[in-house]
């Protein structure tokens, strides 16, 4: 990513509230659906829960200054759908907890795009548990419960940080902007900017 600039001088409430968005879809995942196949290439519904979980992990501790790449991208050990739900509730939690210091929004904190200032870097962390949200969804079947009014705040700081001229570039890891109408969904518009195609269906 390039420019960091938040969409909000305080994100933390839209970080809470995209975790919050997200709980109802993991809990809904159960046994069966752990092998579908999601909008992330390559992962099931299992790999991407236990991304998650890793984002849960990787933002408290990024927040109180470790680096990112001292947490794996994806918790192991729990591979079935209960450990993997009660994974995501027990962690919620501590994420709260990180955001509460209200000194906490003009650090600098390491960032895997970089350092940043951490509201800049919570705001990066909200579009990706939009994005993942959707990813849920799909590969659940249905999209059509989620907040378009969290994607359309969270749409101007990702359009400026993930230009579409960068992509391509090695140490860009997101797809080529999919074409959308500009009357789109501001869900649909929020994922197809990083690289996701929102007609996506599951087989």
């Amino acid at each position: 990513m390039t420019q960091q600039t938040p969409p909000l001088t305080d994100p933390r409430p839209a970080l809470l509230a995209a975790a919050a968005q997200l709980t109802p879809y993991v809990e809904g995942v159960g046994e069966t659906d752990l092998d579908r196949p999601t909008p992330c290439d390559g992962w099931v519904v299992r790999d991407l829960l236990a991304h998650l979980l890793a984002v849960a992990d990787r933002v408290p501790h990024v927040l109180g200054g470790g680096h990112p790449s001292e947490v794996p991208s994806m918790v192991g050990g729990l591979d079935d759908a209960a450990g993997l739900v009660a994974g995501w509730t027990d962690r919620q939690p501590a994420l709260a907890a990180a955001l509460a210091d209200d000194d906490l929004l003009g650090r600098t904190v390491h960032h895997p795009a970089g350092d940043m200032p951490a509201a800049a870097a919570i705001g990066t962390y909200v579009s990706e548990l939009l994005v993942h949200a959707w990813d849920l969804a799909a590969a659940l079947g249905d999209t059509s419960g989620l907040d378009d009014r969290q994607a359309e705040a969270c749409l101007p700081a990702i359009v400026r940080a993930l230009p579409a001229e960068i992509r391509g570039e090695e140490w860009v890891p997101f797809g080529e902007v999919v074409p959308v109408a500009d009357d789109a969904r501001a869900t649909d518009r929020l994922v197809a900017w990083v690289g996701r195609d929102p007609g996506w269906r599951a087989g």
